[in-house]
């Protein structure tokens, strides 16, 4: 292809190729049919339109958003280089860094990232109606969070895949760089407490579902062992036999929880938090391809397999949106799922599947360290996210089409509702929506559960509306429950795969930083490194998950509410370590790129910030949380959550700490962002601009790949 030469750095770019008449043709039906399908929720007045709309929409903005934008940033902005060898390529070790099969690493990529956000922050985002979800998940991903997992995943690979807090030490200086580290592994904790403790309140009684995701375990070992030592680069091969596998463990789960068996895999909570403690330890140390990477491919067909079945059910079976386009609960900020205006709770709700920190951690965790070939970080980087997207569009759909009566009395808090079903019908009411005992009874005793009263969280909502859409495909209402309990395993086995990634991801920040103390802790390949920072990380998230395990207001349960601020704060550190690094290597003309994103994602995040600290309202702000609990407990009276005066105490003592903690991380995140603000004032005015932490260019050995959208003809079968 002929090249050009850029003025400003001298590097060569491929010209732009030109469109053939029938690529024209073709772009112009998706967005043609993609405008429709917009037009239809835009113009949409109190008429209940189909949910097939939604995912009309959602798709055809996908498609021309990763032909054409992530395109442009690859060639304009970043501009991969297949000649010059990945660090997975140069550091091989068969630990850390290992030459993975794009596909393979697409599925990892794709599993670590994509854990409860896109499956729970769209549904308690419904109370606001459907239309302002569907837009930000579409437009959020498209314009911010799939570029800063590429834009990411790009810079950590040119720089041996170092850890997002390295990168912002190394290119925004020592004041930024210390703030970004202690907020960035903070932060890093509460997450991925947050997501274990999701698992364990799916795994916990239910033997269908832990002996489901334990099986996953072998059968990812016999898999990486297939595919590394038996028969080496025979890729279908092996997830086929993983696939088949995988298949067999669903329906053993199904007949194990009706079997003689039941009692072994029906767990308390505390002993799944401590089987995920020594799970996590063990994936951070293994080899990638031994366990980790073989797993979370695994569970990509899983998880891309159900959610490809559920939009094929919706597209079937067309079931209307029941929810509003924009509920009365978008302006009052008084909705009962969660308190808060439409801006900025919307957008912090709604984290993953649009916008996502945590992401930013694996885009500089695990994933350079196996990418073949440079420009596979347009595949990986943008095309997972997109993936991600879609799940969250379908958890907005399995919420939407549920009547708003049930929706309300399931995710409303349980101090509102009561604990009958008569109670929770008036309670309803008195928010509007309608739905009557006999209703809300027979809805629990359809999925087989003793109720669905206040089942708040996201995960039995999505789990109830899935089973509904797949019943109306798939056995009728006779086969209900089995749809339901199928969800439930579902989710867990798709927040799990987060956790496995992020641990190592933990393992390889508090590497980096330790190492800036002691050199020898920050070699990837020293292994008492290795497991000293893995079994670090692993106790920190394990001491808050075991806390919340078994104390309903302690552990991870305190420091949930900072979940989604925490989330789109490291987002933030992220954007602004790519903004930096792109005005630094010259590319100040495309600065906007990630800079458009991150001054929107400051401004939802401060403003949200601003609110929990100094908001007068109790279900909003945290210290006026504390001023009424304590001032409950000083006149001895209880307050719900609270069902004793101890837990009054603890209430308080909650508030507290969240209140001082969102100050601390706001405050970091300051300090970052004004380093490097000073440090992209003096880039463009140095003459020669300021110097890169980028590792040197070594010629690639590996072949070149083929394009994704080529045949895959050049694999063996």
């Amino acid at each position: 292809m002929p090249t050009s030469v850029l003025p400003e750095t001298g590097l060569p770019v491929p010209e732009k190729s030109r469109m053939s008449p029938r690529s024209i043709l073709l772009w112009a039906a998706v967005a043609l049919l993609g405008a429709v399908a917009w037009g239809v929720l835009a113009l949409a007045r109190g008429e209940r339109i189909s949910a097939v709309w939604l995912v009309v929409a959602a798709l055809g903005s996908y498609a021309i958003a990763y032909r054409f934008y992530s395109r442009f940033i690859a060639r304009r902005v970043l501009r991969p280089d297949d000649s010059r060898a990945t660090p997975a390529e140069r550091l091989e070790d068969g630990v850390d860094f290992h030459p993975t099969d794009r596909r393979v690493l697409l599925g990892h990529h794709f599993a670590a990232i994509a854990g409860a956000g896109p499956l729970v922050g769209p549904v308690l985002a419904a109370q606001m109606g459907y239309l302002p979800g569907t837009l930000w998940i579409v437009a959020g991903v498209i314009f911010a969070g799939a570029v800063q997992d590429m834009v990411v995943l790009f810079l950590s690979m040119r720089r041996d895949g170092t850890s997002l807090g390295q990168m912002a030490r190394e290119e925004i200086g020592r004041a930024g760089g210390t703030a970004a580290l202690i907020a960035v592994f903070a932060i890093m904790i509460i997450l991925l407490g947050v997501l274990a403790l999701v698992v364990v309140n799916a795994l916990a009684h239910s033997p269908w579902g832990t002996f489901s995701v334990a099986m996953t375990v072998p059968i990812a070992l016999f898999m990486g062992f297939w595919l590394h030592r038996i028969r080496p680069g025979r890729v279908v091969e092996t997830s086929l036999i993983g696939v088949a596998l995988l298949l067999l463990a669903i329906a053993g789960g199904s007949w194990v929880q009706n079997s003689s068996l039941a009692g072994a895999f029906t767990l308390s909570p505390t002993t799944l938090v401590f089987c995920l403690i020594g799970y996590g330890f063990v994936a951070s140390v293994l080899p990638v391809w031994m366990l980790l990477a073989p797993r979370d491919y695994l569970s990509t067909f899983m998880k891309i397999g159900t959610i490809a079945l559920l939009a094929v059910g919706v597209v079937v079976a067309a079931p209307v949106l029941r929810a509003d386009a924009v509920s009365d609960f978008a302006t009052s900020g008084t909705g009962p799922v969660f308190a808060g205006s439409l801006f900025p709770f919307l957008f912090i709700t709604i984290a993953c599947g649009a916008l996502s920190g945590f992401h930013a951690l694996v885009a500089s965790g695990t994933t350079p360290k196996l990418i073949q070939k440079e420009s596979q970080v347009r595949l990986i980087g943008y095309g997972a996210m997109l993936m991600e997207s879609f799940v969250a569009i379908m958890a907005l759909i399995a919420a939407a089409t549920l009547e708003p009566g049930l929706y309300y009395a399931m995710n409303a808090p349980a101090g509102l509702l009561g604990t009958t079903a008569q109670s929770a019908s008036h309670a309803v009411a008195g928010l509007g929506f309608t739905i009557s005992p006999d209703q809300l009874t027979q809805a629990a005793r359809a999925v087989e559960e003793q109720t669905l009263i206040a089942r708040s969280g996201g995960a039995p909502t999505l789990a109830v509306g899935m089973s509904e859409i797949f019943s109306g495909i798939f056995g009728g209402t006779a086969l209900k429950a089995f749809w339901y309990h199928f969800a439930i395993m579902f989710e867990a086995l798709f927040i799990l795969t987060t956790v496995d990634a992020g641990t190592r991801v933990g393992r390889f920040m508090l590497q980096d930083m330790l190492g800036n103390l002691w050199k020898p802790i920050g070699r990837v390949k020293w292994k008492p490194g290795i497991w000293l920072c893995s079994g670090l990380v692993v106790a920190a998230w394990g001491y808050f998950l075991h806390s919340g395990a078994t104390d309903p207001l302690g552990g991870i349960n305190q420091l949930f509410p900072l979940f989604g601020i925490a989330n789109q704060l490291l987002a933030a550190i992220a954007l602004a370590v790519c903004t930096t690094v792109l005005i630094k290597s010259g590319r100040l003309r495309w600065a906007w790129v990630t800079g458009a994103p991150l001054a929107w994602v400051v401004a939802i995040t401060f403003t949200a910030g601003w609110q929990k600290i100094f908001s007068d309202d109790p279900k909003v702000g945290f210290f006026a949380q504390r001023t009424r609990y304590a001032d409950a407990f000083d006149a001895g009276q209880v307050l719900p959550p609270a069902k004793t005066l101890d837990d009054m105490h603890t209430v308080v003592t909650n508030s507290t700490v969240d209140g001082v903690l969102i100050a601390l991380f706001l405050l970091l995140v300051a300090v970052v962002i004004g380093n490097a603000a000073v440090v992209c004032v003096r880039a463009v005015r140095a003459p020669g601009g300021l110097p890169l932490t980028e590792a040197p260019y070594v010629e690639s050995r590996i072949a070149a790949a083929p394009e994704p959208a080529e045949p895959l003809a050049k694999v063996r079968t």
